[in-house]
Formats: structure tokens, sequence, C-alpha cells
């Protein structure tokens, strides 16, 4: 145990901070605040230690190599329980005050979450939230690499910590002069052939709406890709498509908005955890969203 906290636990911190900057070395001693001469020696000390080679030089750059990039990975949850552990201690007596890192979708940057936000912000002042907007599958692997304390994920991700917010239905949106505008309902086979507005394919939704146009018996005409929900819908209303999104509470003047016919067409929304072990903040925040909910 002396040798772990005397020698292996910042030699593998370093190791793992170099693997989550691409094997950058003077951006990995920048985020863990050390000298690239110090972090160079970590690395050195842990290739002696454990006589395997770490790192590949390639010029000016390093690679690491498959040992490093797996003991890297393997490591990395261990070491972030153990800081999630000490946090927990320490922040214990005042669950008000520290910070948070929170993710949330692209695609929620308008209406529930920024609403959530203001009125914990409100509630909570002392507590310092550092918040990133992405795409979900970027805010999965920074929970997995400890790059966020809590995120709200679509879909959940089976490997973490998740509690299901809500249930999204997802509609066709049309132009409200489309011919089927005036339906109740639709089936997904009737879109077949229109232009269709969606999300860039490494999105949930855009994935969604391929295989359910493909069980439907055609292949989706995807004419224009947009990451953000509220523009497709403003690209609907001029004319310029079609797309399948979820339920709105802040409709948009010139669409429609049609429930379809047949299987769920649904997506599941979750607030996940980057570990089981949460610092009181954390927590404080996570019971919050857990309370409101996302509507």
């Amino acid at each position: 145990m002396d040798e772990w906290v005397k020698d292996l636990a910042p030699q593998l911190r370093a190791l793992t901070e170099l693997a989550a900057q691409g094997g950058h070395m003077t951006g990995a001693a920048s985020a863990l605040g050390i000298p690239q001469s110090s972090m160079s020696r970590r690395i050195h000390a842990l290739e002696e230690t454990l006589h395997v080679p770490l790192l590949i030089r390639d010029g000016r750059t390093v690679r690491l190599t498959p040992s490093a990039l797996s003991l890297a990975q393997l490591v990395r949850g261990p070491l972030h329980e153990i800081d999630m552990s000490i946090a927990l201690i320490t922040e214990t007596a005042d669950p008000n005050h520290g910070t948070v890192r929170f993710g949330f979708p692209l695609t929620m940057g308008s209406g529930a979450v920024p609403d959530l936000l203001a009125e914990f912000n409100l509630q909570y002042p002392g507590v310092r939230l550092q918040l990133k907007q992405s795409h979900g599958s970027v805010l999965i692997d920074d929970l997995r690499t400890g790059g966020l304390d809590l995120a709200i994920t679509i879909p959940p991700p089976a490997d973490l910590e998740h509690t299901i917010l809500a249930t999204q239905q997802i509609n066709a949106v049309l132009p409200e002069d489309h011919p089927l505008a005036s339906r109740a309902c639709i089936e997904l086979d009737e879109l077949e052939g229109a232009r269709f507005i969606a999300n860039p394919a490494s999105y949930n939704l855009r994935q969604l709406t391929e295989s359910w146009c493909r069980r439907a018996g055609y292949e989706p005409n995807i004419g224009i890709e947009i990451t953000e929900f509220a523009t497709i819908r403003e690209l609907i209303s001029r004319g310029l498509g079609v797309a399948l999104l979820p339920d709105t509470t802040r409709p948009v003047d010139g669409i429609v908005e049609v429930p379809l016919n047949g299987e769920d067409h649904t997506r599941k929304i979750a607030l996940t955890s980057a570990t089981a072990t949460q610092t009181a903040v954390t927590q404080r925040l996570s019971d919050f969203i857990l309370s409101r909910g996302i509507n």
C-alpha cells in the first residue's frame, strides 16, 4: 500500500491523463498541474516498475503502446472511484458548496434542462456548475473517463449507473400544408419518398429514424443533416422536409406533429452517473433532477 500511495498512484494517473490527451505530454502535464519533465519521469518510472514499454517515440510526439492503452482503460475507473471517495468524505459536511461537472445533449439546450439548472442555481447558489453540452456518445465517453460527474444521456448506457427520467414519444413533424398534416396519426410507410431532415449519422435519433423506416420498407431520403431540433423544426416550417422528432412543449408556427401508428416509437432519457459513489454536492444535483424530472 505504501508503494501504491507513493509511486504507482501518481504514475498511473499520469498514464491515464496522457491517454486522454492522445499522447500529448504538454497537455497531460498541464491537466495534472505538473511540469512536463515530471510527467515524463512518471511514465518512465512506470515503465521500469512494470517492465513493459508504454510509449512509442514518433518524432516530437509520442504514441501509447497497446499495453499502455489497455492499462489506462483498466485503471481509469478505480482511480476515479478513489477521487470520488475522498471527495465524498471531504465534502460531506457541506453538500451545498462545491463543483459538479454536468453534461446534457445538444438537442436539450432549450426548455426543460435550462429551466432545471436555473431553478437549481437559485436554490443552491453555492454549487458551481461546469456544464458541457455535446453529442450523446461524447458525454458517455466523458462519464467513463471521469471528465463528467453526471449527465443526461439518450439512450442510457448499460455499463454505467443510471436512472430513467422519461420516455420520449417520437412523432412525424410535417409542414402544416403537407397532405398528411390533418391526420390524427399516420403509418411510417406513408412518408416513403419524402425528404427527411435529420441529425448526423452518429446520433441516436438518426439511427432510430433509419431503423424504423427500414422496417417500414424503405430507406429514408436524408436531404438535410443538422444537430439542433429547434432548427429542424424551423426548416420544416419553411417546407424543406419532414422529420421524426420528440414531442415538444414549445411548438413552432407552420408545422404539425402527428403521432405514428405501429410499433413503439419512443426512446429513454436517463440521468447517468460516472461512478456508483457520488460526492455530496453531485448527489445534491442528482437528487434535485430526479425529484423534478424531465417534462
